[in-house]
């Protein structure tokens, strides 16, 4: 479809002198790219030569890049509010692992359909996925038109080496420019991976000169026993095995040393910092303003729906600075504008999704409207800042995926009635709880 939105406040996050730059005007979208950018004087893309598909006022309403939520467990939707209240330790291996072994592939299509829809409610785009089934995630993303980057879950108990390779060359070689599915290697963590499988993956990374990514030091308990077994923390002892050197990046990353810290900056890794999981499990708070001083990029995710519980970016940008503030005991540090690009930009690049990190002509039209009209955002004095400081999912008109309006004034066009959905996941729990 070849859209145009006028009468629109635009942050288009591509200015490199000064990204929370906001401007007046209009943006064209034209099939699945944006052709136009700008004032509206001039520039219109190919569709108002063959008449727009659709013309929407924007109303003063602000259009700005999707968030991109970089770490996420889309498929554990079931366990919302089921296992809370817990220590991490105790929570994944009594409640979480047991009840996900239950799961089959149909089942995490299902539920991963329902994150979905609870994602573009609150303007998220895109999302970096780590679960069990990979082709039945992608499929869910695919029959709902949202863009989903894949993440492997290689452990000891689930996943292989030579599965992690299959995904990884299926995924490459399906993947069209501007495809909705990528992947990216992966595995679950340090601490539930056998050092002979690490190194398997580690030369997977070195065969197809890739990024790799997992969960990384994010409990102080993991990173006294990886330090009791090798000697080293686990972001060392990874890179040690030759992990990192085609660069990726650690979900979580809340006790990090130094060294850490500048291994990732030398090999260019990026971190998803969580904080909602990371408040809820008392994990504990990522060191998010030297991450900054040694210009390492971060990105922000919500984690499982098992573990937060709700997938709100608005929730998390505001924990994001929040809780920066509070362990450096400095109002002043990590500020707003800084953690709304790491929600948009700052998880676009720490996902690979380049093409949609910002909205410029020729770059994938993943979008979202911001409304403005309402009290949360009044007065206008600081738009990036209400966005932190105040908005919320009720904020989100609009969420647009590869040119496709997936989400409008509270209505879902996915192609299903999300009440099926709902209750399929309401079925899915009922059994497992059943089988338990």
């Amino acid at each position: 479809m070849n859209i145009r939105f006028y009468n629109a406040r635009i942050l288009t996050m591509a200015d490199e002198a000064d990204r929370m730059k906001i401007t007046e005007g209009e943006l064209h979208v034209c099939g699945n790219r944006i052709a136009y950018v700008g004032s509206g004087v001039s520039g219109a893309c190919a569709g108002e030569k063959a008449g727009w598909d659709r013309e929407i006022d924007a109303c003063g309403n602000l259009l700005m890049p999707g968030f991109k939520n970089a770490h996420t467990h889309s498929g554990m939707t079931f366990l919302r509010s089921y296992a809370d209240d817990l220590p991490l330790q105790s929570w994944l291996t009594e409640q979480v692992f047991p009840m996900e072994a239950k799961l089959d592939g149909e089942d995490i299509y299902l539920l991963s359909k329902l994150a979905i829809l609870e994602y573009l409610t609150g303007g998220i785009t895109a999302n970096f996925d780590m679960y069990l089934t990979p082709d039945t995630i992608a499929r869910a993303s695919e029959d709902y038109g949202f863009r989903t980057v894949l993440c492997g879950a290689v452990n000891d108990f689930t996943q292989s080496a030579e599965e992690l390779e299959e995904w990884y060359l299926k995924y490459r070689e399906e993947k069209e420019p501007g495809g909705l599915i990528s992947f990216r290697l992966g595995f679950h963590a340090e601490y539930t991976t056998s050092e002979p499988l690490l190194r398997k993956i580690a030369g997977l990374a070195q065969k197809y000169q890739a990024p790799v990514y997992t969960h990384n030091s994010e409990t102080r308990t993991e990173v006294e026993q990886c330090i009791a077994r090798t000697g080293m923390t686990p972001t060392a002892y990874l890179d040690s095995l030759g992990m990192f050197e085609y660069g990726g990046g650690g979900f979580h990353c809340v006790h990090m040393t130094e060294e850490d810290l500048r291994i990732f900056q030398k090999r260019g890794l990026s971190v998803v910092t969580n904080p909602g999981s990371n408040t809820k499990l008392a994990s504990g708070i990522a060191p998010i303003r030297r991450m900054m001083e040694l210009g390492i990029n971060i990105g922000i995710g919500t984690d499982g729906p098992a573990s937060n519980n709700c997938l709100d970016m608005f929730r998390e940008m505001f924990l994001t600075t929040g809780l920066a503030k509070l362990r450096e005991k400095d109002a002043a540090v990590v500020d707003a504008g800084q953690v709304l690009y790491m929600a948009t930009a700052g998880g676009a690049k720490a996902c690979g999704l380049n093409e949609c990190d910002a909205l410029a002509e020729g770059k994938l039209a993943d979008l979202i409207m911001i409304d403005l009209h309402q009290p949360n955002m009044q007065p206008l004095n600081n738009i990036a800042k209400n966005l932190v400081y105040s908005g919320s999912k009720q904020n989100v008109k609009l969420t647009m995926v590869n040119g496709r309006i997936l989400y409008e004034n509270g209505e879902f066009f996915v192609g299903e009635d999300p009440e099926y959905i709902y209750e399929k996941a309401n079925q899915i729990i009922r059994r497992c709880r059943e089988e338990a």
